[in-house]
């Protein structure tokens, strides 16, 4: 949040007065969720060099309908960045209209990627996305079960992201 406001205001102790307020914001205490420390040993990552290159992407599935019929969210994020893009989709889109949309909202602004990293959602494991990303030259690299830190990126902002909406349910209601 200091970030955010700092951009269009300063005062005097302005970073100390922000994290008391958050820290004793009601609302954030109640969507925030609890993180623990994964255990493990550490995997040296890739260097990162070009944005929009390596990506990851995973599904917030199950979520109440929207009058536009959607009720589920793609999330599609850059690790070099960490900008995300998150696309509303419904869990019976079919693989051809997800391709369509991937082409539509990442492909055409950021070019084909090299890989994508995704848990093993149907999706992602369907002969016809296996096919696809060959066809275009990606990597799909798949984390493993039980060990989604190799997807740790989609996973904290999808963290993230429904700690907001929560925070937006509470604060403003359902309608």
């Amino acid at each position: 949040m200091y970030y955010d406001l700092k951009k269009l205001y300063w005062w005097l102790n302005m970073k100390s007065i922000i994290t008391e307020y958050v820290g004793k914001c009601l609302t954030c205490s109640r969507v925030k969720a609890e993180c623990q420390k994964p255990s493990g040993l550490l995997v040296q990552q890739k260097i990162l060099i070009w944005k929009w290159e390596r990506i990851t992407m995973d599904f917030i599935t199950k979520l109440p309908k929207t009058s536009n019929g959607h009720d589920t969210i793609w999330v599609i994020i850059d690790r070099l960045t960490k900008s995300a893009h998150f696309i509303p989709t419904q869990a019976t889109d079919s693989m051809e209209t997800l391709t369509r949309l991937y082409i539509k909202e990442i492909v055409s602004r950021h070019g084909v990627p090299i890989s994508i990293v995704s848990d093993r959602d149907s999706h992602f494991t369907s002969r016809f996305w296996q096919s696809l990303q060959n066809a275009l030259g990606t990597q799909l690299d798949m984390s493993t079960a039980y060990h989604p830190e190799t997807d740790g990126q989609s996973k904290r902002t999808i963290q993230t992201l429904e700690d907001m909406l929560r925070a937006c349910v509470i604060d403003f209601g359902k309608g």
